[in-house]
């Protein structure tokens, strides 16, 4: 009698780890590419970065961040008072590029 529920929890949990969103998998593929980058010392890791920056946003919640290949840069996202802000960085140099208000 398990046998049968353990496979359906099985299946179900394998179903739901398919089950991912194309904005999710950009996002997995974009971080992939950073950790790819940074190992090959063409881009600062992610961690440098947030290092330089969150110190600056006092007063915001640090939501996470996304890696443009193209450009070769961060944007780091925050939210304050209820307003989502961005913070744009160049990946190769760590310079802030651009902050939304």
């Amino acid at each position: 009698m398990k046998r049968p529920i353990l496979s359906l929890l099985t299946l179900g949990f394998a179903v739901s780890t398919l089950a991912v969103t194309p904005a999710e998998a950009q996002r997995r593929s974009d971080q992939g590419e950073a950790r790819k980058e940074a190992s090959a010392g063409n881009i600062l890791r992610s961690r440098d970065i947030e290092a330089r920056v969150l110190p600056t946003m006092r007063g915001a919640e640090y939501l996470g961040f996304a890696y443009d290949p193209t450009a070769m840069a961060y944007r780091l996202k925050f939210i304050r008072d209820g307003r989502v802000l961005f913070v744009d960085v160049d990946a190769r140099t760590g310079r802030v590029l651009r902050r939304s208000r």
